[in-house]
């Protein structure tokens, strides 16, 4: 347990604490005044927490104005565990506890054996330590193993022998970790996966507030707060939580996968590693960013995707590391000034997807990789229209009543003519940008709709290549793609001969 020395920052006697004029509040009402006073001005309550602020912080609040204990429900990677943790930013910063206390003993209020007695012999000289907020935080992943001793406290046989104690004496038993998180907050994780057994014994904490160990005529008052987290999955897969553990859980809290785009944006943003060596090595369009965040948008409505298991914002920052990270492999090997990802990339990106979306029986007959394909096809797709023109769409008529031209045309009739676009993932930036540059009316077009600063060549490369993918997505353009290559031609000619690759359109 984290402490600071035994003067610390206050106090270092009971009778010094009471001259002080220390009044002691429960972690509930510290809870509450802490956070009325930041509410009063105004200061973050759970920074680096996106997406959550018209939904879950509101309940959150509610419920400690409340005083409740909590249940986190949501599926997995919807920063439930993060939530829970940040908690302890409304509890105080250092609590005097009776020095030596096992149990953070509130010296006003002792309850164990040693407090009881140490405040008994010494009165006002009982010596008093200053806990930090952190040291008054305990957590337990769920798991079938656990047992009633590790949450609460058994005889400790060791114990009793070193002090030559019986079985009789309270002295010897070993406390549990939820005992030793007293005066704190203490988090469940995954709670259906507790033994229904174990769930039992949870029973004393939610509602009288105290623990019994076995052996022992003893009730310990406990002064607590207890958050649960639960994926609603389990209750049918792994486990359930007792109706009345539930009953006796206050407040029911349910997250929720980003709702936005740019939420989620945010997130990969804040979570994935991207920086690298030195700052500013890094050119990341925005585009990429949003076509990353859309294959998790698309995952969350894919028919081959277990919708009950969830897609982990985990499965974002996972791909976009390895997008960068195949991106950083070209540069060292290559030699170029920037790490600068390229849509040829996002084949590399694939083991972030796959091992993080559960399959339904069709997608699992598909194959993992056949899917996370298509995912990223739909993605491109869906982001490619938000930019430009939709090929699939007939040209308007311009404000001028000008005919209508396709701005497709010339990139089309290029490829029509038999013309064929090779790209490699590690092809030097010069030979990419050379091959791109082949294609007639592709750099205009991609500097038009993207905005793109001519001046950064970086960008301008991946963006004429990102026109080429959203062509090839919307099947005007054929694509093969194999071993880190990728090869777009004719469409039509492409039938014709039987070649090509179209998995997106297979699971359409």
């Amino acid at each position: 347990m984290i402490r600071t020395s035994q003067s610390g920052p206050g106090p270092a006697t009971f009778g010094q604490l009471k001259d002080s004029g220390y009044q002691p509040l429960t972690v509930k009402e510290e809870m509450r005044k802490n956070l009325i006073r930041k509410l009063r001005s105004n200061q973050p309550l759970f920074p680096g927490i996106v997406g959550f602020d018209d939904t879950v912080i509101p309940q959150l609040i509610n419920a400690i104005l409340a005083q409740h204990d909590i249940l986190l429900l949501g599926l997995r990677g919807q920063a439930k565990t993060r939530i829970a943790r940040m908690l302890t930013l409304l509890l105080d910063d250092h609590l005097p506890i009776v020095a030596g206390s096992e149990i953070n003993d509130d010296p006003f209020a002792p309850v164990s054996q040693h407090a009881r007695t140490l405040i008994a012999e010494q009165g006002d000289n009982a010596p008093i330590e200053w806990i930090v907020r952190d040291a008054r935080y305990g957590e337990k992943l769920a798991t079938p193993d656990v047992t009633i001793a590790d949450l609460i406290g058994d005889i400790d046989p060791i114990k009793a022998a070193s002090r030559r104690l019986t079985y009789a004496d309270e002295g010897a038993i070993h406390f549990g970790i939820i005992p030793r998180t007293n005066r704190g907050i203490f988090v469940i994780n995954e709670l259906p996966d507790l033994q229904p057994r174990i769930q039992v014994g949870l029973f004393n904490i939610m509602q009288e507030k105290d623990i019994q160990i076995r052996g022992f005529n003893v009730r310990m008052p406990l002064d607590l707060v207890m958050v649960f987290t639960a994926n609603p999955q389990d209750y049918t897969n792994r486990g359930s939580i007792i109706t009345p553990l539930k009953d006796r859980i206050d407040a029911q809290i349910i997250t929720h996968y980003p709702r936005t785009l740019e939420d989620g944006i945010a997130i990969t943003r804040q979570e994935a590693w991207v920086g690298r060596e030195r700052d500013g090595m890094v050119v990341m369009p925005e585009y990429i960013e949003q076509i990353v965040e859309m294959v998790a948008v698309q995952a969350r409505q894919s028919e081959f995707v277990d919708q009950g298991s969830g897609v982990s914002a985990r499965m974002t920052i996972s791909t976009m590391e390895s997008l960068v990270s195949n991106a950083e492999r070209r540069a060292i090997i290559n030699g170029d000034q920037a790490v600068a990802p390229r849509i040829v990339d996002l084949q590399h990106a694939l083991t972030g997807v796959t091992g993080k979306v559960e399959l339904v029986f069709e997608g699992e007959q598909e194959g993992a990789l056949k899917v996370a394909r298509a995912l990223i096809g739909k993605a491109v797709r869906q982001v490619f229209v938000a930019y430009f023109p939709n090929p699939l769409e007939r040209p308007r008529k311009s404000s001028k009543g000008e005919a209508p031209t396709d701005p497709y045309a010339a990139i089309l009739h290029w490829f029509t003519e038999g013309n064929e676009l090779n790209l490699e993932d590690m092809m030097p930036f010069a030979a990419y940008q050379k091959e791109l540059a082949r294609v007639p009316g592709l750099q205009e077009l991609s500097v038009k709709y993207l905005n793109i600063n001519r001046a950064n060549p970086w960008e301008l490369a991946t963006g004429m290549e990102f026109v080429i993918d959203g062509l090839h997505q919307n099947s005007k353009i054929a694509k093969e793609e194999f071993d880190g290559r990728t090869s777009y031609k004719d469409l039509v000619g492409t039938i014709f001969t039987g070649r090509g690759k179209f998995d997106d359109e297979d699971l359409e």
